[in-house]
């Protein structure tokens, strides 16, 4: 739409943004009180937007980077197959990789909005789903060699017909899932959800008007894209380059190389993947829309966090990403455990960032994007179905500051589960879960702390799936900071039955076994010798390091009263340089 910017109220079109934005949160809000499952619900895997009536995205809720990125490839995958077949009342749905979505689990919904038969947006909400199917609960395996295990692929479809819900596509998955009764509750939360929000916009067109609205959406669009242009113009200009590693494709083939070129240019951006390994014959693979659209949302974290979250930052940033890269698989690929592929996306073009900005990008987030399904079938009990996800354990070490212990990162966004919900939910006992000391990435600015989370099995049998990664290939270091520390997977530490296992895997747990999941600490930032000895003693003094660590990694020497030996230390520090 061609818009006069003489006509254009700044006033309004914040009010407008603010409103557009608060239409979003609030299917969120509603999703939170009405889902079931533990992964929505708790576990907040979900993502909701507002886009134009040509799908264009405007404005976005608290959401997860990698859905919004396929949000509109996945409302294009819909406008292909229905064209002018769209209605008031309908509700479109697509969970097909190979149509704009992102993997089986992530239903994309979206309800259109019309008035006086000219549709003016769509309301948008993504949930990730307990079970769709498929040879291994939870859809998270690793080792499928073909989307057609992996679970029910929904092609665009409209699961209400002008109002009129389409039995056939709900019976098709209600007899498909292993969980039917949490997933079809969660289907039915995000069709609410969705006319909860068509309330609150047709609400806001009788405020504006329509007319209104439709220049308010464009020009927040336009708007954006000249905030993003003026927010490249400010940056430093230049090329970085880095790679990150994932440690296997989960099938046993071997480490996965992701090789990332970023140049800042006058008024745009390019991000090339260029280099980066063939698709795998595992799961990890992201498809296209989940890596571009984590690639944009590393970019976002270096700039203005007030530019509006919408179309218009796109048209700023040009992706490469050679088609049958890792990035960017080929029909039939499987794409379930995606969100390891896509959590190496991240931190391969923050390392490449970190080259051109280093007083804004920290090093490497820790974590090993586990991802833990529990599933059985009790002889006098319901079907259980345990999925939780753990992919960080907190904040690289910055230019400034040290990383957060167990903290969120930006391009996470997922929440932690407590204990007791996941003991209520399923037949399993946490029996530990706690920071692993002497794990940090040592730096000026440590990382955070690794974390262990060990699992009890109470039920008679369980197959578990695990998907994680960072035992070869830990989170990385910058500007002289060390690499965190590894993750390690053990089962049944202590006991004669002890077994180390590897990051990927699908096997059987009887009544008692222990599943023990030590995740990898963060990158460091900076020569650890240039630490402020007084932020070690704290450390030590926390239980977070010990003394040993503070003398060889640090070159603090401690006295017997836990005080700085300040003339040891010199002569450490000094000695190491």
């Amino acid at each position: 739409m061609e818009i006069d910017p003489m006509v254009i109220d700044p006033v309004k079109r914040e009010l407008i943004k603010n409103a557009l934005v608060t239409i979003a949160d609030n299917m969120i809000v509603l999703v939170i009180r009405t889902s079931r499952s533990v992964v929505v619900k708790n576990n907040l895997d979900f993502s909701a937007s507002v886009l134009d009536g040509q799908g264009q995205m405007v404005a976005q809720g608290l959401a997860l980077p990698g859905h919004l990125g396929a949000t509109m490839p996945a409302l294009k995958g819909c406008l292909d197959q229905f064209g002018d077949d769209i209605n008031p009342g309908d509700i479109l749905c697509n969970n097909d990789p190979y149509s704009g979505a992102s993997h089986l689990n992530d239903i994309f919904m979206f309800k259109p909005v019309f008035d006086q038969g000219r549709r003016i947006a769509f309301l948008s909400i993504i949930i990730h789903h307990t079970d769709m199917g498929g040879r291994v609960p939870g859809g998270n395996a690793a080792d499928s060699s073909e989307i057609y295990q992996e679970g029910l692929r929904i092609p665009p479809m409209k699961i209400l017909d002008r109002g009129v819900p389409n039995d056939t596509l709900l019976r098709i998955i209600k007899t498909n899932v292993r969980v039917s009764d949490r997933v079809l509750g969660d289907i039915q939360s995000q069709i609410a959800s969705l006319n909860a929000a068509e309330v609150e916009f047709r609400r806001m067109l009788a405020d504006y008007g329509t007319r209104t609205i439709e220049t308010y959406m464009a020009d927040l669009i336009d708007h954006a894209e000249r905030l993003t242009r003026a927010n490249i113009r400010a940056l430093p200009k230049g090329v970085g380059t880095f790679s990150d590693w994932i440690d296997d494709d989960g099938a046993g083939g071997p480490d996965v190389r992701l090789q990332v070129k970023i140049t800042i240019e006058e008024e745009s951006i390019e991000i090339d993947f260029t280099g980066t390994s063939p698709q795998t014959s595992g799961a990890l693979n992201p498809n296209l829309y989940f890596t571009v659209g984590l690639a944009y949302a590393v970019l976002r974290t270096v700039m203005d966090p007030n530019i509006p979250a919408n179309a218009g930052f796109d048209r700023c940033v040009r992706a490469i990403v050679p088609e049958g890269c890792f990035l960017n698989p080929r029909f039939p690929a499987p794409v379930g455990a995606r969100g390891l592929g896509g959590y190496r996306v991240r931190t391969a073009v923050s390392g490449a960032l970190a080259q051109i900005l280093p007083d804004r990008v920290p090093a490497c987030v820790g974590g090993s994007e586990f991802a833990l399904v529990l599933a059985g079938y009790p002889k006098d009990a319901k079907p259980f179905l345990m999925l939780e996800f753990h992919n960080i354990t907190g904040g690289g070490g910055g230019p400034d500051l040290d990383g957060q212990d167990g903290g969120p990162w930006c391009l996470g966004n997922v929440a932690n589960v407590p204990v007791e919900v996941l003991e209520a939910e399923s037949p399993v006992r946490i029996e530990r879960y706690a920071f692993l000391p002497d794990t940090d990435g040592a730096g000026k600015y440590r990382g955070a702390l690794g974390l262990v989370r060990e699992y009890r099995l109470l039920a008679d049998d369980a197959l578990v799936q695990l998907r994680s990664d960072r035992q070869k290939h830990p989170p990385y270091g910058l500007f002289g900071g060390h690499d965190g520390a590894p993750g390690h997977i053990v089962m049944n530490p202590g006991t004669p039955e002890s077994q180390t296992m590897p990051s990927k895997f699908v096997g059987r747990m009887k009544k008692g076994d222990l599943l023990r999941g030590e995740m990898p600490g963060s990158g460091g930032y900076g020569d650890p010798f240039e630490r402020d000895a007084a932020a070690v003693v704290d450390d030590v003094r926390q239980g977070k390091i010990s003394s040993s660590r503070a003398r060889t990694v640090y070159g603090v020497s401690l006295k017997a009263d836990g005080t700085v030996d300040h003339a040891m230390t010199i002569e450490l520090r000094k000695a190491a340089r």
